[in-house]
């Protein structure tokens, strides 16, 4: 991952999106993969936005080969031979977790400056 992140040239692609929030979420708790899912549909329900589940699951697995989260197998409680598994900041992640956020707030900036543009050109 590099200093610097080139920008896409039109709006945030959804994998970058995805993976902001899901550092987001594992920065506030603990969570498995589908709690992951569950909480982004509920979040931007109201925006008309509902990840589906393969694009998560393709972000998260970006994430663990960026170094960033790992996952961790916990055995479900209750369950003997049940696992689930946990995503977790790897060793190091956490700093390239701020890094890549760094890199993205530029880029939502220029995406939302972008938006206000056309909303301003068009609907004043």
């Amino acid at each position: 991952m590099g200093e610097k992140r080139t920008p896409s040239g039109f709006l945030l692609k959804q994998r970058a999106f995805l993976k902001l929030y899901l550092i987001t979420l594992t920065e506030q708790e603990r969570l498995y993969g589908l709690k992951l899912l569950d909480v982004l549909r509920q979040e931007f329900k109201p925006l008309g936005y509902r990840p589906n589940h393969s694009e998560v699951y393709k972000a998260l697995h970006d994430l663990i080969e960026d170094g960033i989260l790992k996952q961790v197998k916990q055995k479900k409680e209750g369950m003997k031979y049940q696992e689930v598994v946990y995503y977790r900041f790897a060793e190091g992640g956490q700093e390239k977790a701020k890094l890549y956020k760094r890199q993205l707030k530029a880029e939502l900036d220029r995406c939302a400056a972008l938006i206000r543009k056309a909303i301003e050109d068009n609907y004043s």
